[in-house]
């Protein structure tokens, strides 16, 4: 097991609140473990729902969203956020160039182990989510090669990539037999943080709709955050699943 010090995870995501809905309590663990925790978020989320009540006006929904991002990640206690103004429900339409360079540069700074994104059909088959996982692995690819952008450091290969499960957050626990289904291969414990999680959920105060009804009007609403489950992508074998840390099993190389 690599020492603490050493560790570093990337979570990569299209929209302000993937963080909180997803691995809220896995960012938290990650940082009480000791590991350094890098959030890259593409978007500032403009074309989102304002609220109902509404918090603001659409025109000042991408600065308030980034303000929701930016309190999130001070709860969460994330080390470095990288927020980017891509197109909201138009990611796709990117130049694959200026992503890739933005991403390889991210990785190439802080030489993460481990990153965390949306699988290859984006949890629940949003354009955004499929295309930040799509350019996601394209830019891990790329930060290995020296010769992708040379002057944005040093070649950095990653030594795992982890998907979103196949259970949504907010039902995994709720799953019989949680263990044994498919695409389960990291069942981290976060009842530590479940508060934590609730609080950053909050922050993101123009997404209310969506955080109440998954998580904050529930009346399991601590059990339904203390688990996340992840799939590996790719990376060493795991010699059982699941296990119970996105850091099991790699060593410095």
């Amino acid at each position: 097991m690599m020492p603490s010090q050493n560790r570093c995870v990337l979570f990569s995501y299209a929209h302000p609140d993937d963080e909180s809905f997803l691995a809220a309590g896995t960012i938290c663990k990650c940082r009480a473990d000791g590991a350094q925790v890098v959030l890259f978020t593409a978007t500032r989320g403009g074309a989102g729902r304002t609220g109902d009540p509404p918090v603001c006006s659409p025109a000042e929904l991408v600065s308030v969203r980034e303000q929701e991002l930016r309190e999130a990640s001070r709860i969460l206690g994330i080390d470095y956020l990288h927020v980017h103004d891509f197109p909201d429900r138009d990611l796709a339409s990117t130049p694959t160039d200026a992503i890739r360079e933005a991403l390889v540069r991210i990785i190439r700074r802080h030489r993460p182990q481990v990153v965390v994104t949306f699988d290859p059909n984006g949890a629940n088959r949003h354009p955004d989510h499929v295309a930040i996982s799509r350019f996601t692995t394209d830019a891990i690819a790329a930060a290995a090669d020296p010769r992708w952008f040379p002057q944005s450091g040093p070649a950095h290969q990653i030594s795992r990539l982890v998907w979103t499960s196949v259970p949504r957050p907010w039902e995994a626990v709720r799953q019989e037999h949680l263990p044994d289904l498919p695409g389960v291969d990291f069942m981290i414990d976060t009842r530590a943080w479940w508060q934590e999680k609730a609080l950053a959920l909050r922050a993101h105060r123009s997404q209310h709709l969506a955080t109440e009804k998954h998580y904050l009007k529930q009346q399991d609403q601590d059990q339904l955050m203390a688990m996340e489950v992840f799939r590996q992508g790719w990376g060493p074998p795991l010699k059982q699943r699941p296990l119970d840390d996105l850091f099991a099993g790699l060593h410095i190389g």
